[in-house]
């Protein structure tokens, strides 16, 4: 081994042992996600079906299924499936819904599905949001929607918004909420279909 290879590898030594320490202490994207099924409190009954719970800051991948639901008179449903996870410059959540029944037939649909994301680009904040419902009939009538934050109100004091998003964002951080459906009333607050997605950016 001549000097000028061995002065070229203690060099090389030399600035991954000065440079290492500096990438892996650098600063890396956090995020927030969660995604509900089912979210209902009703007489001071509370559940949660089919949550993924919160997703950590660090990231990752959360997925949670129940197969069906039938509780008489509130909610029946099939195929409750919720997902969150969030790493590199983005976060997602979904949750959806199959052959939907609410508070004894008032609210039924055959699909209910939301999705929310955040990501980051150049340092920036952005959040999308959507929901899908096929085949939605309240109080015995058709409900096509498109715009978001619809709100129907029904006797009894119950109102139901459809396709509801709340979102916040600034320079560098950004969160998507998406509810398909929320219903309130008289104790009642059932969220059907719920999906949110933050970041904050390094």
């Amino acid at each position: 081994m001549t000097p000028n290879t061995k002065s070229a590898i203690a060099i090389c030594l030399t600035a991954m042992l000065t440079f290492s320490p500096v990438a892996a202490s650098a600063q890396a994207n956090t995020f927030s996600g969660r995604a509900v099924a089912v979210r209902a409190s009703v007489v001071g009954i509370a559940l949660a079906l089919s949550d993924t719970g919160p997703l950590p800051a660090a990231g990752g991948n959360l997925k949670t299924s129940v197969a069906s639901v039938n509780i008489l008179g509130l909610v029946s449903a099939e195929v409750l499936s919720s997902a969150a996870s969030g790493g590199g410059s983005s976060s997602q959540s979904q949750s959806a819904v199959a052959n939907l029944n609410l508070l004894g037939g008032l609210i039924v649909a055959d699909v209910v599905k939301s999705s929310a994301g955040a990501s980051c680009s150049g340092g920036q904040a952005a959040v999308t949001g959507d929901s899908e419902l096929v085949g939605l009939v309240v109080a015995g009538q058709p409900v096509l929607v498109v715009n978001p934050n619809v709100a129907l109100t029904l006797p009894g004091g119950i109102s139901v918004v459809v396709n509801e998003r709340t979102s916040s964002s600034g320079a560098n951080s950004g969160s998507m909420t998406v509810n398909a459906l929320h219903v309130t009333g008289p104790a009642i607050d059932i969220v059907v279909a719920s999906a949110q997605s933050g970041i904050t950016c390094a």
